[in-house]
């Protein structure tokens, strides 16, 4: 590790055990600085701090890989012109991050730190900068709610049409979404649960919790069709490698699902000799709302398999137990690419399952959601 990275790192943690004083104090100082800074942010800012430091510790643990490093920022400045960011705004808010690192940081942060985040800021903007004026498309897409279908109290799936412009992805990609007639300047990121087609047609899997508030909410219980949201521009990098001629092992927790859905569907246009094999896992028969699809999808293919696990219903008719350990039952997977989506600690388990088979990391690609 060099010098540059290693300080970055080791002045992480002297913050990392009091986040929410550095969100609250990053914020405070940037929206004093600049008070039009507050108009490009929900009236309701929970959860817009985590948002912040997921992109501060995802930069930190990137710095070693300057190519993913590089393109991550790249990603995260095109992602970042829905909100109408300028080169001003990274200014001011670059002055509010040192501010609020040093503050929270305490006795323990020096000059070196300091410097190491200052260049460590600059390079991140100019990344960034770079990316967002190289994209030619929209700051996002209107698009026209298609199809709602509810599963349970707490899970949704819908589809949408992109209009006015084409809104190009990749199958295992995710894109933000902002529901302006429920919730303005709220984005949340969700996975495209299809495949790129040339209707332009996404497809959303939602689940929230009952009683919970905010986008994701709104998405399962209140959306119709006919309502228009808005989406930025594809992120994420659990993308199919072409090129590899290895059989290839999917794991969907819960809604997890989607991503994997759409590599399913990516794969049905092209492969011909890799064989797929899916897992599939939720607490209970009822919450498996993609079950019919995918057993659809097993008729028409022959290359492809599925297994449904349930952690917490004994009467169901499959595998039993959470659905890590059932994938640790059939391994080793050491001879496939694989893919992994779901909450954070079924991706944690599920990575340790690989790690035991021997898998190399570099086969592995996975999307949480939660952070790591």
């Amino acid at each position: 590790m060099d010098t540059f990275a290693r300080l970055l790192k080791e002045s992480w943690t002297l913050i990392e055990q009091d986040r929410i004083r550095l969100t609250e104090h990053f914020y405070a100082r940037a929206f004093l600085l600049d008070p039009e800074l507050r108009r490009l942010f929900p009236v309701q800012m929970s959860g817009q701090g985590d948002r912040l430091l997921e992109a501060i510790i995802a930069a930190i643990h990137t710095v070693d890989d300057p190519e993913g490093f590089d393109e991550f920022l790249r990603a995260l400045g095109r992602d970042h012109r829905k909100y109408h960011v300028d080169p001003a705004h990274y200014d001011t808010m670059g002055e509010a991050l040192l501010d609020a690192l040093r503050s929270t940081a305490g006795d323990g942060w020096n000059l070196a730190y300091d410097q190491a985040w200052r260049d460590a800021y600059a390079a991140i903007v100019e990344k960034m900068l770079a990316g967002a004026a190289a994209d030619t498309n929209p700051p996002f897409w209107h698009a026209e709610v298609l199809t709602h279908q509810r599963y349970g109290s707490d899970t949704a799936v819908f589809t949408c049409r992109a209009l006015q412009f084409p809104l190009s992805w990749k199958a295992g990609q995710y894109v933000s979404v902002e529901a302006p007639r429920y919730h303005p300047r709220v984005w949340r990121t969700y996975s495209v649960a299809n495949a790129p087609n040339d209707e332009n047609v996404l497809e959303f899997h939602v689940r929230t919790p009952e009683g919970a508030g905010w986008l994701s909410g709104a998405l399962v219980r209140r959306l119709k069709p006919g309502d228009l949201l808005r989406v930025a521009a594809p992120m994420g990098s659990m993308t199919l490698d072409r090129s590899s001629e290895r059989d290839i092992l999917c794991v969907a927790g819960g809604v997890g699902l989607a991503p994997i859905k759409a590599l399913v569907e990516e794969l049905a246009s092209f492969n011909l000799a890799r064989w797929v094999h899916v897992f599939y896992g939720a607490r209970t028969e009822a919450d498996l709302y993609g079950l019919d699809g995918l057993r659809d999808l097993v008729t028409a293919h022959p290359w492809l398999s599925v297994t449904a696990a349930c952690g917490d219903d004994p009467d169901f008719d499959g595998e039993h137990g959470d659905i890590p350990e059932v994938v640790s039952r059939y391994g080793p997977w050491t001879a496939h690419d694989c893919y992994v989506s779901g909450s954070a600690p079924m991706v944690r388990a599920t990575l340790r399952v690989l790690a035991a088979d021997d898998v190399p990391p570099q086969r592995i690609r996975y999307d949480t959601f939660g952070n790591l």
